[in-house]
């Protein structure tokens, strides 16, 4: 039985001039040459005042109406390397300016691609029409250097799909320390292999619950004997990188949600936060919150993060620990099942398994839900986005890579109560790379990161080619009807 597929009409484009101004330090992080700008801040200080004057006026005029605070930060960037020039008089408003512009550049977070879209009811859903629902679409906003954060935007549904505007401008969030509890800060310490004589005392001698600073009171009581050791401060810089990874993230209450942008905030991030999986978290007890999984990546190793949001204004971010938290492209149930937290998973690199949870930051695997075995699928599998919950059975997106490198996206059907029971496949992709459009950034890959359900469809918003980005519907009848039953035996560890 073919499934039809409803194209929404609708497109959504990276845009080049979604810029945001960030601090630049010229030559950090080359040995060779080190920081320069304190031969910046000279050349500056031997300009003559009119110069400056013209500079700031010039500065001010072609940057300063993308973002009323503009000038603002250019002065707080003035500020950040001003301890170069010692015990000076305040400096005039003019050389403030230039100062901070010579230490300041922006930067476009779409200019290479906009992806991988994930949709979750949006936190407010006020002055809608019968049969429509706002929805919040997560996205990957892949810029200059392959790094990519994670943007916002709106849209509503029904009876079709229509983007919001994408409001200016784009927004950092404040990022502070993030909180622990020993126990998570251990079981982080043993996933990664770094759980010994110097870190093991370390974390005794932290409180059950501290923040991300209190790890420098728990070094500085090292004993002697451990501290002289000579491999110790690569475990102390460990220490420190580790307590740090988690850290909270707040936006503004004025911000849009359009205007928002998770930048990558700690080490094991500096090369991007990719792919979010976003869910509406129901709990036990009724309470509702956004939790979403994302791959950090340094630059040398990925490893899967939680986000956890009761409003998407502010986000708690934490390391995820245990057998199943060790590779890309985890998935959240949106809702615990026989009191336990479940996931999506691949840690294998190939084959789509489930985990379970009691406190959602240790994960065990459980078993292999889906091995590839058809020729669309031959490479690997892995999921859309979480799990949609439907009266048949738990609805899962999937995605297959297959010859050329040419990712799909297909469907499967888990029972409710047990999700480790297959209870129907699809054979068939439901979608394939668009013939003749699937040209970009990586050709020929079509891939989700998360489709709601409304009004009896499966409304799917996908990346084409890691380039752009759009949507298409699907009747959830239709598409229940057209899966293959599987024989229901608990899949395989």
């Amino acid at each position: 039985m073919t499934v039809h597929i409803a194209d929404a009409g609708v497109e959504l484009l990276p845009d080049s001039s979604r810029v945001m101004a960030r601090l630049f330090l010229p030559g950090e992080g080359y040995a060779r040459t080190g920081s320069r700008a304190g031969d910046i801040m000279e050349r500056i200080d031997a300009t003559t005042p009119d110069e400056l004057r013209a500079e700031a006026l010039r500065i001010l005029a072609s940057f300063g109406p993308r973002d009323e605070s503009f000038p603002a930060l250019l002065r707080r960037h003035a500020a950040t390397v001003a301890f170069r020039a010692g015990e000076t008089p305040p400096m005039d408003p003019d050389h403030e300016i230039v100062l901070g512009a010579a230490f300041t550049a922006e930067y476009s977070l779409e200019a290479a691609a906009l992806c991988n879209p994930s949709a979750v009811p949006h936190p407010d859903q006020s002055g809608l029409e019968p049969g429509q629902l706002r929805l919040a679409v997560a996205l990957r906003a892949i810029g200059e250097g392959h790094i990519s954060s994670i943007v916002f935007a709106t849209a509503v549904v029904g009876p079709g799909w229509v983007f919001g505007p994408r409001p200016m401008p784009l927004v950092a969030a404040t990022v502070s320390e993030g909180d622990w509890t020993r126990a998570h800060f251990r079981e982080s310490l043993e996933t990664e292999g770094r759980l010994n004589e110097v870190s093991g005392a370390i974390v005794r001698a932290l409180p059950a619950a501290f923040m991300s600073s209190q790890i420098e009171r728990a070094i500085s009581d090292v004993p002697a004997e451990l501290a002289q050791r000579h491999d110790t401060r690569s475990d102390l810089d460990v220490l420190r990188t580790m307590a740090w990874s988690a850290y909270h993230a707040r936006f503004e209450a004025w911000s849009q949600l359009g205007q928002r942008v998770l930048l990558p905030a700690a080490s094991d991030e500096t090369n991007g936060m990719e792919d979010a999986r976003f869910v509406l978290f129901t709990h036990d007890d009724g309470r509702t919150e956004y939790r979403a999984t994302y791959t950090a990546y340094n630059g040398q190793a990925v490893a899967p993060r939680l986000v956890v949001s009761p409003d998407l204004l502010e986000f708690a971010v934490h390391r995820l620990t245990g057998p199943a938290a060790r590779n890309k492209g985890m998935a959240l149930f949106p809702r615990p099942i026989g009191g336990k937290m479940f996931a999506l998973t691949r840690t294998d690199g190939e084959n789509t398994s489930i985990a379970r949870s009691s406190d959602g930051l240790f994960w065990s695997d459980i078993a292999v839900l889906h091995r590839p075995r058809l020729l669309w699928e031959v490479v690997q599998t892995g999921n859309c986005g979480s799990p949609i919950e439907t009266p048949d059975g738990w609805l899962v997106l999937l995605h297959g890579v297959g010859p050329m490198r040419q990712y799909s996206i297909g469907a499967m059907l888990l029972d409710l109560e047990d999700p480790t029971v297959v209870r129907a496949r699809l054979r068939e992709p439901l979608l394939r790379p668009p013939a003749g459009a699937s040209d970009g950034y990586v050709p020929n890959v079509v891939y989700s990161c998360g489709a709601v359900l409304h009004e009896g469809k499966v409304w799917l918003p996908y990346g084409i080619a890691v380039q752009r980005v759009r949507v298409a519907s699907i009747d959830l009848a239709e598409l229940l009807a057209a899966m293959t039953p599987e024989p229901l035996v608990p899949a395989a560890p």
